[in-house]
C-alpha cells in the first residue's frame, strides 16, 4: 500500500468528525456542480456525477442539496461559475505534489496556493512540472472482517483491478477508472465494509521520506487542503504506516 493511500485513509477516518463540515460539503457540491455540467445531470449516464453524488452522501450532504449542485451544473438553477485547476510543485524530501481547485476566482487561487507552498518549505511549479508522474486510477480500500483476503483479492482481480495489497486490516485495490465501478460492486457482494472508494491520481514512482522530514511534508499537505478553494491533494511520498501514524499525529 503506498504512503499517500496509508494518509488518505487516515484523512478519512478524520473527515468522519471533521469540525469543518461546511468545508466538506462545499467541496462536495462543487464536484456535483463540475461533474453535472460536464455529464448532464443523469447519474446514471454519468459516472462522474454518479460518484460525487456518492461522496456527497458520505458526508451526510442532504438530498435536497445534492439536487440544487446538479441543478446548477446543468443550467436548471442559478450559481456561481466555476473553473478547474490544477497546480504543481515540490514539497520537502522532494516530494511531487498535485493540487486540484475549483474555483470563481483564479487570481485569489493561484496567489493563495503559491504562498502556502512556499510557507511550508515547498515551490510551485509549471504546467506538467509533476503530473506525468501520476496516473489516474480507481483505489477501493476494504475491511476484511471475517472475510477471507485472498477471497476478497480474487473476486477484484475477476472484476477486472489492476493490483491488490494485503495488509493487516485492510484490503487495497487498485484499477483502471473504467472498472472502477464493476470491481467495487463485486466486492461489495461479498458483504464486506468498502471504508474508502475514490479515483485518484496514483504515483508511478514514490520518493521515501525519513521521519524527520514527514511532518513537513504532511504540514504543506493539511495546509493546501485547508484553502477553500482545494478539492483533493495528492503527492507521491513513500513514509513507513508507524512513522506516518507519529507524523499524522503531530499535524
Amino acid at each position: 500500500m503506498s504512503g499517500h493511500s496509508k494518509w488518505a485513509g487516515i484523512k478519512h477516518k478524520k473527515a468522519v468528525v471533521d469540525a469543518r463540515r461546511g468545508q466538506a460539503f462545499t467541496r462536495a457540491s462543487r464536484e456535483v456542480t463540475i461533474a453535472a455540467r460536464e455529464g448532464g445531470g443523469d447519474p446514471e449516464h454519468n459516472f462522474r456525477l454518479r460518484l460525487a453524488v456518492q461522496k456527497a452522501r458520505e458526508v451526510n450532504m442532504p438530498t435536497d442539496k445534492i439536487q440544487a449542485a446538479i441543478d446548477r451544473g446543468t443550467g436548471a438553477a442559478k450559481g456561481e461559475s466555476l473553473e478547474e485547476l490544477r497546480y504543481e510543485g515540490y514539497g520537502p524530501a522532494g516530494v511531487a505534489i498535485l493540487v486540484d481547485a475549483v474555483t470563481d476566482n483564479r487570481n485569489r487561487t493561484a496567489p493563495a496556493i503559491r504562498r502556502v507552498f512556499s510557507k511550508h518549505g515547498g515551490n510551485l511549479g509549471e504546467s506538467n512540472s509533476v503530473a506525468w508522474m501520476f496516473d489516474r486510477k480507481g483505489v477501493i480500500t476494504v475491511r476484511p472482517g471475517d472475510k477471507d483476503p485472498e477471497e476478497i483479492g480474487l473476486a477484484a482481480i475477476e472484476a477486472g483491478a489492476d493490483d491488490v495489497q494485503v495488509e493487516l486490516e485492510s484490503v487495497e485495490i487498485t484499477t483502471d477508472p473504467a472498472a472502477f465501478e464493476g470491481v467495487r460492486a463485486a466486492v461489495e457482494q461479498l458483504g464486506v465494509a468498502v471504508e474508502n472508494a475514490e479515483l485518484t491520481m496514483q504515483p508511478r514512482q514514490t520518493v521515501a521520506v525519513e521521519e524527520d522530514k514527514a511532518a513537513a511534508v504532511l504540514r504543506l499537505l493539511e495546509a493546501l487542503e485547508e484553502d477553500d478553494d482545494v478539492q483533493q491533494v495528492y503527492a507521491n511520498f513513500d513514509i513507513p504506516a508507524d512513522v506516518l501514524e507519529r507524523a499524522s499525529a503531530s499535524v
